[in-house]
């Protein structure tokens, strides 16, 4: 068989799942995000079906070319999604097949689009809040409250709330970092309530020989019944419990996000609001008021977790301030 021939089907097959699975090896060595292993895997498998099935060592630089080429022609894809894939495509040949990347330099990446975020004024805030109600609309009042995003709500531990100090514990944020946020007083008192109906149902769980939950990293080889215990238990847990196969455990799992998502968006709806808003928005919002409220962009920066402040300046885009400052001149005729 020449390297140009696709693998037989079958074959083709066992070698892909072997493949995959080296690449979620590899991504879990380096504590990637789950989010981030089941982008990088789709795009892998995207990339050998693109080209026949065949294996990846048999393909090089014109491959990749004509893989992102398709997607930004004719999937027209925007340029994130595109460079997205290329990164998937760069750790599979860098920590996975450990080729030379002496052609990487050459691939034509997409140009960033810079795009202003949608942010919501503090009356539409107020009317999509009031369109909401249960764990959805405390999702959205944290998410707004805080300025986290939306993963890092969901995955609340009941020991991450600190109500005599005030703040929330972000553990495990996007890049893999801790901070400390702001527990608003207006949400002391739902919060606390949330975590009287998670700790009856979680007795109830214990009563019933679940009550399990997942912990991070190798914690529950080191605390042999944290997994039980109620600091570790989600803030918002789901309605259904469901089987670990590998521990044999009932375990509980936060909320979804799709649920969170479909609540706000039927809420912008209900409210009136014309904007494309997410659970995102609620974050972009945050960021916003605290600046048109005068606060340093120093702190805003280590309050929404951004690694570089030049992603923070983004929201003096969408302040009355630089240009928009000026206002127009057909104001003053």
């Amino acid at each position: 068989m020449t390297s140009t021939e696709p693998w037989p089907s079958r074959w083709a097959f066992n070698e892909r799942v072997k493949l995959l699975d080296q690449v979620r090896h590899e991504i879990r060595v380096r504590h990637y995000s789950q989010r981030t292993a089941r982008a990088y895997t789709g795009w892998i498998r995207r990339f050998i079906f693109f080209n026949g099935r065949r294996h990846p060592k048999q393909l090089g630089e014109l491959e990749v070319r004509r893989f992102l080429t398709h997607l930004a022609v004719e999937q027209d894809v925007s340029p994130s999604t595109q460079t997205q894939a290329l990164s998937a495509l760069l750790f599979l040949y860098r920590h996975v097949l450990r080729s030379d990347l002496s052609w990487v330099d050459d691939v034509v990446r997409a140009k960033p689009s810079r795009t202003i975020p949608v942010v919501l004024s503090r009356a539409e805030v107020r009317k999509l809040l009031e369109n909401m109600y249960g764990r959805p609309w405390l999702v959205a009042s944290l998410l707004y409250g805080t300025g986290c995003r939306l993963q890092e709500v969901l995955q609340l531990r009941v020991k991450d709330l600190d109500f005599q100090r005030h703040q929330i514990n972000v553990r495990g944020g996007k890049g893999a970092k801790d901070r400390q946020v702001v527990l608003p007083e207006s949400l002391q008192e739902p919060l606390l309530q949330q975590l009287e109906s998670a700790r009856a149902r979680h007795n109830t769980d214990l009563a019933n020989a679940a009550g399990w939950v997942e912990l991070p990293h190798a914690v529950h080889r080191k605390y042999l019944n944290a997994g039980r215990e109620w600091a570790w238990q989600w803030v918002l847990p789901a309605e259904r419990t469901y089987l670990h196969r590998p521990t044999d455990r009932r375990r509980r799992h936060h909320l979804h996000e799709s649920s969170i998502q479909r609540a706000i968006k039927l809420a912008a709806s209900a409210a009136g609001i014309h904007k494309k808003v997410s659970c995102h928005t609620l974050r972009h919002s945050f960021a916003t008021h605290l600046l048109e409220e005068g606060k340093d962009i120093r702190t805003i920066q280590q309050l929404l977790g951004h690694r570089n402040v030049n992603t923070t300046m983004i929201y003096t885009h969408v302040v009355n301030r630089g240009p928009l400052a000026a206002g127009s001149p057909l104001d003053r005729l």
